[in-house]
């Protein structure tokens, strides 16, 4: 019976287990990923603008859907809508309206960003500590 060797060389078999660990570590962290994201029953929404912190949501505790309205220099207008879990931009005055697309999230991963009216809206896990400072723009 003739030997079956699976790698020809030494490097074959280092150049295997070095791709066999990247994919290892790829999958660790997607999973990683996914699990911060899924952790959004104890999230809070923060709504900062020009770096000053408006309003700290609790999103766990949100029971009925509810809109309000942030207006920043110029009488610019941000309408926000926070949803149980969840909290989006419905509508803003800014000409490009990407803030308006990005949707609701309620997710860590992407901040709303209105960066004419210089609004941003994170999302992250609730803490008893002092406010965290944003770097105006």
């Amino acid at each position: 019976m003739k030997k079956i060797i699976p790698f020809k060389n030494k490097y074959q078999k280092n150049a295997f287990c070095f791709l066999a660990f990247l994919l290892l570590l790829a999958l660790f962290c997607i999973l990683w990923i996914l699990v911060q994201s899924r952790q959004s029953q104890e999230s809070e929404a923060l709504i900062y603008q020009d770096g000053v912190l408006l309003e700290r949501i609790n999103l766990a505790l949100v029971d009925t859907p509810y809109t309000f309205t942030v207006t920043g220099e110029g009488g610019c207008t941000n309408v926000i809508e926070v949803r149980p879990g969840s909290i989006g931009m419905l509508s803003a005055d800014c000409p490009d309206q990407l803030c308006v697309h990005q949707g609701f999230t309620d997710s860590s991963l992407v901040p709303i960003v209105c960066l004419p009216n210089h609004l941003v809206i994170q999302v992250d896990a609730p803490s008893s500590s002092a406010q965290t400072d944003i770097t105006a723009y």
